[in-house]
């Protein structure tokens, strides 16, 4: 789930804030450990926010959290507890990706969060609606990492100004 959420925000969802009818999750709250000792906090930038589910991942989920309670968690160990940074890596994330037989030199669940903003920016999310997903600050924050995945839409400006001109004379003209 690192993918628009940061590992700790994943680790830490609750059931309860995962809504498949609308296909989204509520990041809430973080994971974060002090000495060795799991806590739970506000997200890194301080503030709650929405984000979508693809819609393939619905039935995913819903057979992951079916039968569960509001507040235990999406995402445990085997035995039913917290998940811990390196050893869900260790144990699940390299094991996932070993068997899903992903070429990808040094993939980390990390790296998914930067490929979910990139196909976000290819499939032309506008980018305050980027920012809103990854839950950075402001849109220059987003911009300012992911600015040059954004294409090139000067011909698209151009493209549009000129058929509102087109249009325009046109009126003029009737």
């Amino acid at each position: 789930m690192e993918g628009v959420a940061w590992w700790g925000e994943a680790a830490v969802l609750r059931v309860g804030r995962v809504d498949l009818a609308k296909r989204r999750l509520r990041i809430a709250t973080t994971f974060y450990e002090v000495n060795g000792v799991q806590h739970e906090g506000l997200p890194k930038t301080g503030k709650r926010r929405t984000v979508p589910i693809p819609a393939s991942l619905v039935p995913e989920l819903a057979r992951v959290i079916g039968g569960r309670g509001a507040n235990e968690l999406v995402f445990r160990t085997a035995r039913g507890h917290s998940l811990r940074a390196n050893n869900w890596r260790v144990r699940e994330f390299n094991a996932a990706v070993t068997a899903a037989k992903l070429q990808v030199e040094g993939l980390t669940p990390h790296k998914l969060r930067h490929t979910a903003a990139s196909l976000a920016i290819a499939a032309g999310a506008d980018v305050k609606v980027i920012q809103h997903m990854l839950g950075h600050k402001d849109a220059a924050m987003t911009l300012n990492i992911y600015g040059h995945l954004f294409p090139d839409r000067l011909d698209e400006v151009a493209d549009t100004l000129d058929a509102r001109r087109v249009a325009l004379l046109d009126q003029r003209a009737a």
